[in-house]
C-alpha cells in the first residue's frame, strides 16, 4: 500500500501560505508542483484542479479541503500539504472557510490508488488532535513530520 509520506515532501509542505481566496489558493498549489516536477505544467494543474472543484467542493469540513485530480502526465501520486495564513471560503459542506489543504495529483488511470490516498487523508484529518498539531506546526518540515508521526503510529 502506498503510503502519504512517500507522495508528499517537506518542499511540499508549506506553512503560512497566503491565501486570498480559492482560485489563488489553486493557482499557488498549481506553481508548487511545477516548481518541484519540472515535467508537469502549472497551467494543467491549475485547471485540472478548478474543473474538479466545479464538479463539487473538496472543502470537507473543520477549515479542511483536499483538492485533487487526474491529472495528464502524471506519472505516479503527488502530494502537497498547506496552511495558510488566514482562512479562506472554499465552499465547504459546512460553510466554514478553509485553512489547512491537502493536495492530491493522481495519474489518469490510478483509481483504487487514488480511492486508498483520499481516505487515507480523509482518516488523518478527521483526527481533531492531527488538525491542531498541523494548524502549530512552526515550519515546513514540522508539518511534514506531523503526517509521517501519524502514519507510522497506525
Amino acid at each position: 500500500m502506498i503510503r502519504l509520506e512517500n507522495i508528499l515532501t517537506p518542499g511540499r509542505s508549506l506553512v503560512n501560505v497566503p491565501g486570498g481566496s480559492k482560485k489563488r489558493v489553486l493557482e499557488q498549489i498549481a506553481n508548487l508542483v511545477a516548481r518541484e516536477l519540472p515535467d508537469l505544467d502549472g497551467q494543467d494543474i491549475f485547471e485540472s484542479l478548478v474543473a474538479r472543484e466545479k464538479l463539487g467542493s473538496t472543502g470537507f469540513g473543520n477549515g479542511i479541503a483536499i483538492p485533487h485530480c487526474r491529472l495528464p502526465g502524471c506519472v505516479s501520486p503527488i502530494s502537497a500539504l498547506l496552511r495558510l495564513d488566514a482562512p479562506v471560503d472554499f465552499d465547504a459542506i459546512d460553510g466554514a472557510p478553509v485553512d489547512l489543504l491537502f493536495v492530491l495529483l493522481v495519474p489518469e488511470a490510478a483509481t483504487d490508488e487514488h480511492l486508498e490516498l483520499l481516505r487515507q487523508i480523509a482518516s488523518m484529518l478527521d483526527r481533531s488532535d492531527v488538525r491542531e498539531q498541523l494548524r502549530h506546526a512552526q515550519n515546513s518540515d514540522r508539518l511534514y513530520q506531523v503526517v509521517v508521526d501519524v502514519q507510522n503510529s497506525r
